[in-house]
């Protein structure tokens, strides 16, 4: 059993910030937070102690952010840009090397598997 925000299923007997925040891409605990509070949930509401209405407002309010499918393309985007201008991150992101000055002498695997051109499927 769930509640539908947004097009996620979200467990019903989660806290409204930390279900919003696991299960939509874009969203973390402190945007979960401000949303609820502009919504006017409070803090220790459950997702299954919602009404229709305060569901409509949640998902007008995460509307208005870029969440989901717009932020993985405007990620991509941005590392594709860097590696056509000819930056060193983006040089970095091309040859799946750590970009944010870390070494490579260890420790740079994760970095080798992240560092693609397509980082998120669309």
């Amino acid at each position: 059993m769930g509640v539908h925000v947004f097009g996620k299923s979200i467990k019903h007997n989660s806290l409204v910030r930390i279900g919003l925040a696991k299960a939509i891409f874009g969203i973390g605990y402190q945007t979960a937070e401000r949303i609820c509070a502009k919504v006017g949930i409070y803090p220790q509401m459950r997702m299954n102690q919602l009404s229709e209405p305060q569901i409509m407002d949640l998902n007008k309010e995460i509307s208005d952010l870029l969440v989901e499918g717009h932020l993985k393309q405007k990620i991509n985007n941005d590392i594709r840009m860097k590696r056509d201008i000819g930056s060193y991150s983006g040089f970095r992101h091309a040859q799946g090397l750590p970009v944010r000055g870390q070494g490579t002498r260890n420790n740079a695997a994760t970095a080798g598997k992240l560092n693609k051109l397509e980082r998120f499927r669309v």
